[in-house]
């Protein structure tokens, strides 16, 4: 923990380094102490909760987060800087490109499988969404709803900048081995599974009509198919063969409308929701905003 503060001190002397402390076992409280970071703890585990209470605890104009383990290079912070500097941006990923055995096969596996994920969801190209190295403006930060409460935070944050349609940007960085000792605390496939249902439930919050719209049609669908032959013996005989699929074709037909109900209801206050985030986005100023105070 000291060396990444001292990094970080060295390559951006007027930041205020804070560091939160998730219930550590491992001094990791008192080394940033010695190192001359702020530290604050955050009772509820979970990376997703250290997230919400450093964004709703921090006032600044630029925010850093960067993971604590020494994996991420501090020396590309400058290169991110200038990059939201220089193109008004208001996201900028710092992309891990890995080492050799730096990282398991399946973590980097998982990773291009959410990528591609949300890139089909979502319709926009994204880099390495888990990254946990990232660089925020106030405006972006205070927009962001904070929800998930686990490793998919870092997919949340992507998908947040693609809904807002922000200004977004991405470079590249070596991600090193972790320190003799160090033990990640991501599990491949719980953590991967989880991730991945945190953006399905996303891209439901984001998008109901196409999701309780193809529930509505496959239901709609079945009914039709199963009950085309019965209509047609109707039509000619007068009488209603198969009773028990004649009530199932009714019932399934039923539940396309609730569903299709539903997605109009959800989509309505999804709208309303987007609206109140971009407007909360807006009202606060671009980080080098002409007027606005030096960022941390």
């Amino acid at each position: 923990m000291a060396s990444v503060i001292s990094a970080f001190q060295a390559v951006a002397p007027g930041a205020e380094i804070i560091v939160f402390d998730n219930h550590s076992t491992d001094g990791t409280a008192e080394a940033a102490h010695a190192a001359g970071a702020a530290v604050r703890p955050v009772e509820k585990l979970g990376k997703g909760n250290v997230v919400q209470a450093m964004f709703a605890d921090i006032e600044a104009d630029l925010y850093v987060m960067v993971d604590g383990d020494n994996t991420y290079d501090a020396s590309v912070l400058p290169t991110a800087l200038n990059m939201m500097e220089e193109q008004s941006l208001d996201f900028v990923n710092i992309a891990r490109v890995w080492k050799g055995e730096t990282h398991r096969r399946g973590h980097q596996f998982g990773n291009s499988v959410f990528q591609g994920f949300v890139r089909h969801l979502f319709n926009h190209p994204v880099g390495d969404m888990l990254s946990g190295y990232k660089v925020f403006s106030r405006r972006f930060v205070k927009s962001f709803p904070g929800q998930p409460a686990g490793f998919e935070v870092e997919a949340a944050l992507t998908i947040h900048a693609l809904e807002l349609n922000v200004p977004m940007g991405e470079i590249e960085a070596p991600y090193s081995q972790r320190a003799a000792g160090g033990e990640s605390k991501l599990r491949t496939f719980r953590d991967g599974l989880r991730i991945l249902r945190a953006i399905g439930g996303l891209y439901r919050h984001e998008h109901p009509t196409r999701v309780f719209g193809g529930l509505a049609f496959v239901c709609a669908a079945v009914s039709v198919v199963l009950g085309y032959p019965i209509v047609v013996t109707f039509l000619r005989t007068g009488l209603v063969p198969r009773f028990p699929t004649a009530i199932l074709c009714s019932a399934l037909m039923v539940i396309a409308a609730l569903l299709a109900s539903v997605g109009l209801v959800l989509d309505t206050v999804t709208h309303g929701h987007k609206e109140h985030r971009r407007l909360m986005y807006l009202s606060y100023p671009g980080p080098f905003h002409a007027g606005s105070a030096d960022g941390h």
